[in-house]
């Protein structure tokens, strides 16, 4: 059975969390899917084209390494229905904390009842990458702090540009 598995997230910037996570998972699976969700609600500082551009950039060294083979693709609607398209028959979820735990195993629960032939699989962040949040990031970036620890020179720069408008 050939393995797709399915890693949805805003990713309004990637970290290097979600990047340890993008690597753990290829070990996973055949196909990795990273979709990029298009969230309004969460009101992301970078486009959508912009947020696929940057995953795209920081999986370019994970392509052709013999892990699984890696697509990005923007996402919209449903996660499930986004999954059935994609025929991916793994949704793959990162845990920093309690805290997300709580809200997976909810969604997790709902998901199995959209379509219980898709198994959700939770992988733990890297102890070094637990506290690290898109959303914390994007607020010490504008508060003139240090990002370094938590995102790659390239993602850095671009939200250094960001704040700079």
């Amino acid at each position: 059975m050939h393995r797709i598995g399915l890693y949805p997230g805003t990713f309004d910037p990637p970290t290097a969390g979600h990047i340890d996570i993008f690597s753990r998972a290829a070990k996973l699976v055949d196909t990795l899917i990273i979709g990029v969700a298009i969230n309004e609600a969460k009101k992301p500082l970078f486009s959508l084209d912009e947020r696929v551009a940057m995953v795209e950039h920081e999986c370019a060294n994970l392509k052709g390494t013999g892990l699984a083979e890696i697509k990005i693709l923007p996402m919209r609607g449903l996660l499930m229905h986004f999954a059935e398209k994609c025929n991916a028959n793994i949704i793959v979820r990162g845990l920093r904390a309690v805290q997300d735990f709580e809200y997976e195993f909810q969604m997790t629960a709902m998901n199995e009842q959209l379509n219980p032939d898709i198994e959700t699989i939770f992988l733990m962040a890297d102890v070094r990458h637990q506290a690290v949040a898109s959303r914390l990031v994007k607020e010490i970036a504008s508060l003139g702090g240090d990002i370094t620890p938590f995102v790659t020179p390239s993602v850095k720069k671009a939200l250094l540009e960001k704040y700079k408008q």
